[in-house]
């Protein structure tokens, strides 16, 4: 496992003093899918890196009503879980894992020295919040400017890219939780989308063509 993490923080170009730190004072996590990493409910007041597997956040507004954001891969971070535990803000977001993951979590007590001591992980930081924000930003646009099946289908390709597989194993109820819109839409629309030869459907599952 210490290769893994290694490779991970080599990939992330930091100091070799830097990554040794990360190493001694992270721990490890692995979460099954569907598991939460982080929650608003929770008290964590670590930062997740992800070694393997595949996290999505997931926004939630008041009701309890939740949209999908955006996916963690491989050598990334939550940028919102640093704002809201430097800041002591209540997290009004969750971390899941997509697919089973592996996660080197790190106390957020040592971030702030870290960003002034060492520029490359003040640089991995920056980075994040840009790639984050650039995400959430065509988050907003998919859900302003297009229409409801290119959304879905939008989705699908996300979802491809950030797993590395042409397969999505999601029901309808999962991917409609997802969008923040219904099961019947969702089915229409990719019953849709197989007409196209876009796609095409199975039990519990959707292969990208």
């Amino acid at each position: 496992m210490q290769e893994l993490v290694n490779k991970v923080l080599n990939n992330s170009q930091l100091e070799p003093k830097l990554a040794d730190e990360i190493m001694t004072i992270g721990r490890l996590k692995k979460v099954k899918a569907g598991g939460v990493v982080i929650s608003p409910e929770s008290d964590s007041n670590e930062m997740p890196i992800v070694l393997e597997g595949l996290l999505k956040v997931m926004r939630r507004d008041p009701n309890g009503n939740e949209v999908f954001l955006y996916f963690l891969e491989g050598g990334e971070t939550c940028a919102m879980s640093i704002t809201c535990c430097i800041e002591g803000k209540k997290k009004a977001f969750n971390v899941i894992a997509e697919e089973d993951s592996v996660l080197w979590m790190i106390p957020m007590g040592h971030i702030d020295s870290w960003v002034v001591k060492y520029p490359s992980f003040r640089k991995f930081v920056f980075d994040a919040y840009q790639t984050r924000f650039d995400e959430m930003l065509n988050t907003i646009d998919s859900v302003v400017f297009l229409k409801m099946d290119e959304r879905l289908y939008k989705y699908l390709l996300d979802k491809k890219q950030a797993s590395g597989s042409f397969v999505i194993n999601k029901t309808h109820e999962q991917i409609a939780n997802e969008l923040n819109t219904s099961r019947v839409v969702v089915s229409r629309l990719l019953k849709q989308l197989e007409k196209e030869e876009k796609i095409e459907q199975h039990r519990n599952r959707i292969e990208i063509l």
